[in-house]
């Protein structure tokens, strides 16, 4: 079996919040800089050395040449190509996403303006092709208005954190950007951010199972709630028994009660950081059963058969 191949995470991610560290670049050396376009052709033709050059100076710190090169010799064994996946600007850093030929190796990269790399993560994939070919048999919108980005979703761990566990696998994590970063102001209180307190509307017609209104909502970036990581939530079952959830919704804004009949596009809660969640924003899944822990996640049939990723753009009503 081939080994986990962990990385070289300089702009560390969390459960949604890339932190930037940009580092300056010693004078004259960005000359020698290869583009992101041309990054994964250089680290598949084993150019590490020329590569490392490229590292921010934190980076450097974190790993010796020596490392890097045997860890990109390692990971790109059997590998005949890359193909990018997606492109995404997140918070003053750009975003680069690569899958290998055969599906089963992912390359995430984060550059600054001037080429520098900040970030680097080599991680095989897994791949669940029986449940990634079933969907629901409803079909369903978003349950927010107007547009958000996918900060996580799609079938593989490279654009989809939850996709490896078997209940959240086909989750999707929104998020509201404007100029390139989801908050305005101080980072650690929720009202900066551009999607706490957005309407949550219901994605499809329904009956109200499951609710939760009393979890506080955490201090972005310094706390989340493990023992309650769905926060509060609304649980709906639809028809042919299925399940859509939404979760980390702001305290006390749930405005339905169990039993409760919704109809598409009915308001019935606002956004919040309640759970295990690190920054405001929508958790949206559907599952197999009422007790989404023990169920399973269900791929989301879309209305106009979208099917978005990470860094995708989406609308809700």
């Amino acid at each position: 079996m081939k080994k986990i191949i962990m990385l070289i995470i300089v702009v560390f991610l969390t459960l949604l919040v890339a932190c930037n560290n940009e580092e300056e670049s010693t004078e004259g050396e960005t000359d020698e800089f290869v583009s992101p376009e041309q990054f994964i052709d250089e680290f598949l033709e084993g150019e590490f050395e020329k590569l490392y050059k490229q590292l921010s100076d934190s980076f450097q710190q974190q790993v010796s040449l020596e490392e890097f090169e045997g860890l990109g010799q390692d990971f790109n064994e059997g590998v005949q190509s890359y193909e990018v996946m997606s492109v995404t600007p997140i918070r003053g850093l750009t975003e680069y996403q690569w899958i290998s030929n055969e599906g089963n190796q992912g390359i995430r990269g984060h550059f600054a303006d001037d080429d520098t790399i900040e970030g680097l993560q080599l991680t095989p994939l897994s791949t669940f092709p029986e449940s990634d070919d079933t969907y629901t048999e409803n079909t369903y919108h978003m349950p927010v208005v107007g547009e958000w980005l996918v900060f996580w979703g799609g079938t593989n761990e490279l654009v989809n954190y939850h996709y490896a566990s078997e209940v959240q696998r086909y989750a999707y994590d929104l998020l509201i950007y404007e100029n390139d970063s989801s908050f305005d102001g101080d980072p650690e209180d929720n009202e900066s951010y551009y999607a706490f307190g957005q309407d949550v509307v219901a994605p499809l017609d329904g009956t109200v199972v499951s609710i939760e209104n009393n979890i506080h909502d955490n201090t972005p970036g310094i706390e989340t709630n493990e023992e309650q990581p769905l926060g509060n939530h609304i649980i709906i079952e639809h028809d042919h028994n299925e399940y859509s959830v939404m979760g980390h919704l702001q305290e006390s804004s749930v405005q339905v009660s169990e039993g409760d009949e919704v109809n598409t596009g009915d308001v019935i809660a606002a956004v919040g950081n309640s759970g295990n969640s690190s920054e405001p924003h929508m958790h949206f899944q559907v599952s197999d059963d009422l007790d989404w822990l023990e169920g399973s996640s269900i791929r989301i049939q879309l209305e106009n058969g979208e099917e978005p990723i990470r860094g995708d753009r989406v609308n809700g009503f």
